[in-house]
């Protein structure tokens, strides 16, 4: 399917880099293990714009992602710009965590070890470690799997449940990031995966974790006033170290 392009908007520099930001976060999905080939969908609102998303068209494998095969769609799941259909959980899931959430970027997976902690009947993630400290507070749970999403319906669920939370865990599912940045999503969504695996390391063990107190964890989030690295920084600092792996490993995202 072939949609002709939209008229160029006067922000076409800002939507190119999401577009690079969305396929390198793709490609580095793979590279981190995140995937499921060509399942699973990265969204971001098009720049200057409420109500049009970024999304790779379903069939690509992330590996392969472009910055010219990411096209653009509505709410409806129509296709405004670029060769694709859009999938349907893509529109179902991710253009109402968009529309109603206000979230600019939408990262969801079925990453292994976030699945994992998911299948279990308690799945909290736990403030056992430095990292998942971060997380505090800060992650939705959906406690109640609903099959597939098929209608916006489930979509508006799941805005309805993140609110203004960072994270959302979904029961026998898979999880959902969102952010302000590609950034920022995918740092979380990296880190996350990262806090599932070492609690669910910790837990084979059979020895009860060491939980942090609410004092602790309010003083691993106070920053420092000497920090000379505020967290926006080191979300980019990050993203912009990982393109330069990709540079190495895997080229091509930004064509």
């Amino acid at each position: 399917m072939s949609v002709q392009k939209l008229p160029t908007p006067a922000n076409a520099d800002a939507i190119w880099q999401a577009k690079v930001h969305l396929a390198a976060a793709l490609r580095l999905a793979v590279l981190d293990g995140l995937e499921e080939g060509i399942d699973n969908h990265f969204t971001m609102i098009v720049p200057g714009r409420t109500d049009q998303y970024l999304l790779l068209p379903f069939g690509l494998h992330w590996s392969e992602a472009r910055a010219s095969d990411i096209l653009v769609f509505n709410d409806e799941g129509e296709t405004l710009e670029g060769d694709g259909v859009v999938e349907l959980s893509a529109q179902c899931i991710h253009a109402p965590l968009h529309r109603l959430t206000g979230a600019k970027v939408v990262m969801h997976t079925h990453q292994p070890w976030a699945t994992a902690l998911n299948m279990l009947q308690n799945n909290r993630l736990l403030p056992a470690s430095q990292t998942a400290a971060f997380f505090y507070n800060r992650i939705a749970y959906d406690d109640h799997y609903q099959g597939l999403a098929k209608t916006m319906a489930e979509g508006e669920r799941l805005a309805a449940l993140l609110q203004d939370k960072q994270v959302m865990f979904l029961k026998n599912h898979g999880v959902i990031t969102v952010g302000d940045t590609i950034a920022q999503a995918y740092r979380r969504l990296y880190k996350l995966e990262k806090c599932c695996q070492t609690q669910l390391l910790a837990m084979s063990s059979g020895q009860p974790l060491e939980v942090m107190s609410e004092a602790i964890i309010a003083e691993v989030l106070q920053r420092s006033p000497d920090d000379r690295h505020p967290i926006r920084e080191r979300e980019r600092l990050y993203f912009d170290a990982m393109m330069r792996v990709l540079d190495r490993v895997n080229p091509g995202y930004a064509e």
